[in-house]
């Protein structure tokens, strides 16, 4: 007889070093025996998963949704199952249940209001509420401009104190607070993640407005007046993303494995936050930095400079949303497999015209998404010229 607690565990080692293939090997000759447990079914879908054997891992979360329906973070791992293969439709539904996570119910706003189905609702008020990162709120702010004009209703919208500048260029003076002031008084509410879900959004509806956010002028003139003396092109770069998300090991990179970038001829400049950001002070050789990362005081000092930029080259952060929401050019580095967003097989985002993905050809492997980024920036170099940098 099988001792499958200790099946489980020796998988779950095997996960934990990212030996998947093993881990797979593992799990399938259990599996096929039958009777097999939920949990192994579950371990089974992570290891096709990061092996990115998507189809595979959906159909095994889809099992297991139909089996034990109850199981709520088995159907948010389904959901972005469904939204990293472009499956809209069934990807939002199943979104929904995000907040059944041990990291995102503390997060979860308790409302006594319905939920906005996406209907006209004239003469009521709606609250749009943003409620994860940074970079999800920069995506998905041009969806709370797309809610006030179908629900037809008086739409207050709530974002971080972080962003509710930038948003509010966007947004407007008026019907916009930051999250902890004061409750204001609505009808119905949705969080700004769940509009996809309310509004029916498809892929063929982005990226609707485009540039829907701009940076500041005042600090656009000072970054301007800070930089005047730097050569160009300007390269914004970003090389790491918060050590505590969940996947920073799979996205982030060490500023020197960026070195072959410096043979371009670019100056880079470091907007790098963080623990990485020292990195910046010691650039590989070659490599020309100037780094602003002790400068910059807030997100619209990041607008201004990635407003100024010819082009920035980031791992999946926050940045990158912010550049493609003000229309920036901007080239992302991608895990082989990335976040649901950047969906799969493709080097352009639905979501950013002006962006380029460069994803890893197999697990963990940098070089090659470097070489190529290389060789591209190279002759972005040689092409470029004075008039394509901001001359406002």
């Amino acid at each position: 007889m099988q001792d499958l607690a200790a099946i489980h565990e020796t998988a779950a080692q095997h996960i934990a070093s990212q030996d998947f293939a093993g881990a797979e090997a593992l799990l399938r000759e259990v599996v096929s025996a039958g009777a097999a447990p939920m949990s192994m079914w579950r371990l089974l879908a992570v290891a096709l998963r990061a092996q990115g054997k998507a189809e595979e891992g959906r159909d095994v979360l889809a099992m297991l949704a139909r089996q034990v329906p109850g199981d709520l973070s088995n159907r948010f791992d389904l959901a972005e199952a469904l939204l990293l293969l472009g499956d809209f439709e069934r990807g939002w539904q199943e979104y929904r249940y995000r907040y059944s996570l041990e990291h995102t119910q503390s997060i979860e706003r308790k409302v006594q209001r319905p939920r906005w189905n996406g209907q006209p609702i004239p003469g009521q008020t709606l609250l749009i509420h943003d409620e994860q990162g940074y970079g999800d709120t920069f995506q998905f702010m041009r969806m709370a401009l797309w809610a006030r004009e179908r629900s037809q209703a008086r739409v207050i919208f709530e974002v971080n104190p972080e962003t509710l500048s930038i948003a509010r260029r966007m947004w407007g003076d008026t019907d916009i607070v930051a999250r902890g002031t004061l409750p204001v008084t609505f009808d119905q509410h949705c969080e700004l993640m769940s509009l996809p879900m309310a509004m029916g959004l498809k892929l063929d509806d982005l990226p609707g407005n485009a540039a829907y956010l701009r940076a500041d002028p005042a600090r656009v003139a000072h970054w301007r007046a800070r930089l005047a003396e730097v050569p160009k092109p300007w390269v914004a770069v970003v090389w790491a993303g918060r050590p505590e998300h969940v996947n920073d090991r799979n996205r982030s990179v060490a500023l020197d494995q960026l070195a072959p970038l410096g043979a371009s001829g670019a100056t880079f400049l470091s907007i790098q936050k963080g623990p990485a950001a020292s990195q910046a002070n010691t650039p590989p050789a070659g490599m020309t930095m100037v780094s602003l990362s002790d400068e910059i005081r807030d997100f619209e000092d990041t607008a201004a400079i990635l407003h100024l930029a010819d082009l920035l080259i980031s791992v999946d952060s926050s940045p990158v949303h912010l550049a493609g929401a003000i229309g920036r050019p901007v080239w992302v580095m991608l895990p082989y497999v990335p976040d649901w967003r950047w969906l799969l097989g493709r080097d352009d985002s639905p979501w950013y015209p002006g962006m380029r993905l460069f994803r890893q050809p197999a697990v963990s492997q940098w070089a090659p998404v470097i070489e190529r980024m290389a060789q591209d920036l190279t002759q972005f170099v040689a092409r470029w010229t004075p008039a394509q940098s901001d001359e406002e």
